[in-house]
């Protein structure tokens, strides 16, 4: 029985997590079909990719279960073991289409990871977050690339080194997530959220995407060079003809729905 699902619709595919009766809890199983699919999501022709939980819970982080197995693993074990979940991570961070997180409750531990790799995070008053390594003796070390770049150093050392839990609106105010509704609108404000998102050429926010990435990781020497020639080959592609004729004439671009 697979411990998630992968639904499209409208161009929109939903990645869900299917392991309620435990807070949508990691094991090695999960981990794994969770990389396949975001490889195989990644060669779609997809707009969006929702990723969210089934249940009260988005993610507790680690089965206890599987927890249980590594106790006796060697120090060469744990890392190959680490190595599954890292890629997980990066599967999902690199993943060339919009990810939006719906994170409909708890997210503790790698659930937060899960939430640091989402490029947009709508999430409900009632969920709590927190980076609880520490309570059992470990540390956040792979999740910590992603959730540093988005929570800064200052953040990272408060909350990293005691593991208490914060709310939404405390996730907020620290960039890991964009937006909080309360429980009772959750539902319909995401639905507003998905169709801010699908206001923007496909190919455009995908090469937004890219574009941020490769800032952050190019030579100062590179910059000018590349964003000059990425704008430019959007401005003369097909998608950006349509949006720049679209704005001068007044009417609404190729991709953007009539209803």
């Amino acid at each position: 029985m697979s411990l998630m699902s992968v639904e499209t619709k409208n161009n929109i595919t939903t990645v869900t997590l299917k392991r309620a009766e435990i807070h949508n809890a990691f094991n090695d199983e999960l981990i794994s079909e969770l990389t396949k699919s975001f490889e195989e999501i990644a060669k779609s022709d997809a707009r969006l990719v929702i990723l969210t939980g089934e249940g009260k819970s988005f993610c507790a982080g680690a089965d206890l279960n599987w927890m249980s197995s590594m106790v006796d693993y060697s120090m060469e074990e744990n890392k190959a073991d680490s190595l599954k979940l890292a890629t997980l991570f990066q599967t999902i961070n690199d993943c060339p289409i919009p990810v939006i997180g719906k994170v409909n409750g708890h997210a503790l531990g790698g659930g937060v990871g899960l939430v640091s790799v989402c490029d947009y995070v709508h999430t409900h008053e009632k969920a709590k977050f927190g980076f609880t390594e520490v309570k059992l003796g470990l540390v956040p070390a792979v999740i910590s690339p992603y959730c540093i770049a988005k929570i800064g150093v200052s953040n990272a050392r408060a909350w990293f080194l005691s593991g208490d839990l914060f709310p939404a609106n405390t996730a907020k105010e620290m960039g890991l997530v964009h937006k909080v509704s309360s429980l009772e609108s959750f539902e319909a404000e995401f639905e507003e959220t998905l169709n801010k998102f699908l206001l923007a050429g496909p190919k455009a926010a995908r090469s937004a995407k890219s574009l941020i990435k490769n800032v952050l990781e190019k030579n100062k020497s590179e910059l000018m060079d590349y964003t000059c020639s990425e704008i430019a080959k959007i401005r003369i592609s097909e998608e950006g003809q349509d949006g720049m004729k679209a704005l001068l004439n007044k009417t609404k671009a190729s991709w953007v729905s009539e209803e």
